[in-house]
């Protein structure tokens, strides 16, 4: 494409001013954009957050704009069609059902992409919005790069995250990952020939977008520690693994009730599964205080999408806290192991106690066993008071679990995984 450089077209580029960055989904796959938006406006860039409006809450005071898509992702978990994901015991069942899910929605979403795309003179990308994302960039001659959370070229030194990871051997886990990256391809099949039409770009056959970016080694920064994923040897160039984006937390202590019910007692664990949604909340609940309560401990219960809860002086319910701010003062933290609160443990050196749910949860679930900074997975099909009564006292009662969480969230503190992105785009303009 017109000398398609693979960076985009960055000769033409005097300067990178106004940069977009892309998302879509849940509140773990934007939340961590707030803080590489806030590094990147701190450096002199205009930045806009281009996500589902109901995040807006999130860039407050960043210093970040914000561009607002229209589906909302709550409502559609919740919808008769989101609630299909629980009929699915696989997860590549679960898979097809979310894929099916997104190719429906993503139209809806384009003309706010080009909208916020032509307001931009960069664009940073998720990998749920890659394929599109890149051909809005192709089509308006912008430089661009994939900003991923996940691992998601394919490599043999493990099986495809979303699928839960694993190992299934080095040939078998290249191809599913190739396959896995095609699959997610399909979603903009429908979406991608009326974009590439308005935006003055030839027809293409579905998959050209990925091959593109392979063959040019378009450059993506993925928002992990190399200390818990390193990137695999097997990698194309420009594939970069750097360190975590951490979100930007506006708040600058823990609310009023928090701060009192922490200093009542020692210190409790952390119960919260983010924006996973489950069958039955109540019961779900019910099974969690009975395993503090045998296990001896105090609980925090974040109610979350799933909407858990629990009642008593020694529990705690509270809504979105900054988890920057309420991890370092936890025994241990459960949770479902999304990418995002997987890090907000790491970093705070607390142990983990992974209740794997769907998708890429698995693969961080075995992350935090192998190094050592959890006892065991304890996936929500299987969890019973026993079994969780069982890892919550090896968490918070075996000192091996927290002095290696404590030495890996030091390590893990001290990397700067925003600076890399940044000296990407520095080279834009060369």
């Amino acid at each position: 494409m017109h000398g398609y450089s693979p960076f985009g077209l960055r000769a033409a580029i005097l300067s990178v001013v106004r940069i977009a960055i892309m998302t879509a989904g849940s509140r773990g796959d934007v939340a961590p954009y707030t803080g590489l938006g806030h590094r990147l406006a701190l450096a002199g860039h205009e930045v806009t957050l281009v996500t589902h409006a109901r995040f807006e809450p999130l860039v407050s005071g960043s210093g970040v704009r914000f561009h607002g898509l229209p589906v909302d992702p709550r409502a559609e978990l919740e919808s008769p069609r989101g609630q299909g994901l629980h009929r699915s015991a696989h997860n590549a069942g679960k898979l097809l059902r979310l894929a099916d899910l997104a190719r429906r929605l993503v139209g809806r979403m384009t003309e706010d992409l080009i909208m916020a795309a032509r307001d931009s003179e960069a664009l940073l990308v998720s990998a749920s919005l890659a394929p599109l994302g890149h051909t809005i960039a192709e089509g308006l001659r912008l430089p661009s790069m994939g900003v991923y959370l996940q691992p998601i070229a394919g490599t043999r030194e493990f099986a495809p995250p979303v699928l839960g990871g694993g190992f299934w051997g080095p040939a078998v886990n290249r191809v599913a990952g190739h396959g896995v990256c095609l699959a997610t391809e399909h979603i903009f099949t429908g979406t991608l020939p009326g974009v590439r039409e308005r935006l003055g770009l030839p027809p293409a056959r579905a998959g050209a977008s990925l091959r593109t970016r392979e063959r040019r080694l378009w450059p993506v920064h993925h928002g992990f520690s190399p200390l818990v994923v390193p990137r695999p040897r097997d990698w194309r160039p420009g594939l970069a693994v750097g360190g975590y984006w951490w979100p930007y937390d506006t708040d600058g202590q823990l609310p009023s009730e928090v701060r009192e019910f922490l200093d009542a007692g020692p210190p409790p664990v952390f119960v919260g599964l983010g924006s996973a949604t489950v069958p039955d909340a109540g019961q779900l609940s019910a099974q969690v205080v009975a395993a503090l309560r045998r296990a001896g401990l105090r609980g925090v219960i974040q109610r979350g999408w799933g909407g858990l809860a629990a009642d008593g002086e020694d529990m705690l319910t509270i809504g979105d806290v900054p988890h920057a701010l309420l991890f370092p003062r936890m025994a241990a933290v459960v949770h479902h192991a999304g990418a995002g609160t997987t890090a907000a443990g790491l970093r705070a050196g607390v142990p983990a106690v992974p209740v794997p749910i769907q998708f890429d949860a698995a693969f961080w679930s075995a992350r935090l066993v192998s190094l050592g900074v959890a006892p065991t997975a304890v996936p929500l099909r299987r969890l019973t008071v026993h079994t969780l009564t069982a890892a919550l006292t090896r968490a918070t009662r075996e000192p091996a679990y927290r002095q290696r969480a404590r030495s890996l969230g030091t390590r893990i503190r001290s990397e700067d995984g925003t600076a890399p992105v940044l000296a990407t785009l520095a080279r834009l303009g060369d």
